[in-house]
């Protein structure tokens, strides 16, 4: 897999996880603030600032990370 390829499979996953785990914080921020406006913007707020998080450590683990690796092909 070359390194362009790389990076949008990582942005991708990247990019649906935090879809997915978005939904959970949308849902546990409701039931404890009752309030579908602050719900909403914490959500918002986690959505970027993870998905930046995990795509760098995507990278890293990519660039770094040998752990269930072969690298001999």
């Amino acid at each position: 897999m070359d390194s362009k390829n790389s990076r949008i499979r990582h942005l991708t996953k990247a990019f649906t996880w935090r879809v997915l785990a978005s939904a959970t914080t949308f849902a546990i921020a409701y039931l404890v603030l009752e309030d579908t406006k602050k719900a909403s913007i914490v959500t918002v707020i986690e959505f970027f600032v993870k998905m930046v998080i995990y795509y760098a450590h995507e990278r890293v683990w990519f660039k770094y990370g040998r752990l269930g690796r072969d690298d001999k092909n």
